[in-house]
């Protein structure tokens, strides 16, 4: 039988083609796998999507943002849906119109479009929508009622359907836009950068794994509880964070303080205390709901709240651990100073004194300047000079003069 014959009746080449080759070839460099690898962003970007929150990644193109959510879908076993949002219409995300039988008695519903049917059948997934900055103003609009609201036309998508976007900057993308405020507000930014250990390895045959956070059931309560009081906290404090709209068009189009994105801070301040996230990964979400100066604040509320109260070291100067940061250590002493001229004794200057004389022994020596020199001012003339004074007066002196000799050096230029 001829060749061509035998071809025509099994529609199998009887040997491979050099295309069949290629395939398996092609095979081989796309069978990789994942380990278990410490990476912040990775971790940010699953914390936000176990809250389900929509998240944007920000990247130069080229950076592995589509790579990494197709990865993040195949490890949480979700279907991924990718809308690429500059190819569609308004209509597509708002529904489109369907005249039915009777208009004026039935009206005009809308109608989803059919990824979004796929995944209200599905029940779960990723939705991904990519290339966000190339979406014109009109589509942008559209998208306000899917990304806030989860809803296309008149469908709402399920609550297991998780939504994350991507971005080039303006400046590297193809007829980029800015994104609009509202639509800006709705997301958690995260700048998607590549690391190079990360991408060697991975080219190797080995990616980071992508897994949802561990969360501690026993922590729930306080975890809640813990953000609830820092972002009341710094809020009750600085009430002019509560809304900031940026004045350059740049800067709105990114992360930015308002109640809305306050409350997506709590609960990824919520979801990182219960997962143990390190302060790396907090300063990633934190920035990435409320901007980089807010977010910055957020933190340093978070920090003094973890410190120690003045009153523990006043009661025991041997008691407790005094920080190791030099900015968390300073805010200690500054504060059991301060709970000294509040309520001001000899047994509470004492004990004052000893615990900046630990303090001098376990740590940098010009963060006692102030403190010291504080203390030494709300002395009483009835209460005799401890002899610790002697071990940081040297310290203070020498400090004082460093600084002076540092003020002649920079007047002097």
């Amino acid at each position: 039988m001829p060749t061509r014959t035998l071809y025509a009746a099994t529609d199998t080449p009887a040997h491979p083609t050099q295309l069949d080759v290629a395939g398996d070839l092609l095979t081989l460099l796309r069978d990789t796998t994942t380990e278990p690898r410490p990476d912040n962003q990775l971790e940010a970007l699953t914390l936000a999507v176990a809250a389900d929150l929509p998240v944007l990644l920000w990247g130069e193109p080229g950076i592995g943002k589509t790579a990494a959510l197709t990865q993040l879908a195949a490890a949480l076993d979700l279907p991924l849906t990718t809308v690429i949002a500059s190819v569609h219409e308004p209509s597509d995300f708002s529904g489109l119109p369907v005249v039915g039988d009777d208009p004026a008695e039935q009206g005009v519903p809308m109608a989803p479009p059919d990824w979004a049917v796929r995944l209200v059948r599905a029940g779960r997934g990723l939705l991904f929508l990519d290339e966000l900055s190339t979406a014109p103003p009109a589509v942008q609009a559209a998208l306000l009622r899917l990304v806030l609201e989860r809803r296309i036309g008149a469908l709402r998508l399920p609550p297991g359907v998780r939504i994350v976007a991507a971005a080039n900057p303006r400046s590297s993308a193809a007829d980029g836009w800015e994104l609009s405020p509202p639509l800006a507000n709705r997301f958690v930014h995260l700048q998607w950068t590549h690391d190079h250990e990360v991408v060697v390895r991975g080219l190797g045959g080995t990616w980071p794994r992508a897994t949802l956070p561990r969360l501690d059931p026993e922590k729930l309560p306080g975890a809640v509880d813990y953000a609830r009081r820092a972002v009341c906290g710094l809020l009750t404090g600085r009430p002019k964070l509560v809304h900031q709209l940026p004045s350059s068009e740049t800067r709105r189009g990114g992360a930015w303080p308002s109640p809305r994105s306050w409350e997506m801070a709590l609960s990824l301040i919520a979801f990182a205390t219960a997962a143990g996230s390190s302060r790396e990964v907090l300063s990633l979400l934190a920035r990435g709901t409320v901007g980089d100066g807010p977010g910055l604040e957020l933190l340093a509320a978070v920090d003094r709240m973890d410190l120690p109260d003045p009153e523990t070291f006043l009661a025991d100067p041997s008691a407790g651990e005094l920080p190791e940061r030099g900015d968390l250590r300073q805010a200690v002493l500054d504060g059991v100073v301060a709970a000294v001229r509040n309520r001001p004794d000899r047994a509470r200057w004492d004990a004052a004194w000893a615990l900046l004389v630990r303090a001098l022994e376990t740590g940098a020596p010009d963060l006692l300047v102030v403190p010291a020199t504080t203390l030494a001012s709300l002395r009483r003339e009835d209460w005799d000079v401890p002899e610790s004074i002697e071990q940081l007066a040297g310290v203070v002196a020498l400090s004082q003069r460093a600084d002076r000799a540092a003020a002649t050096v920079k007047s002097g230029r």
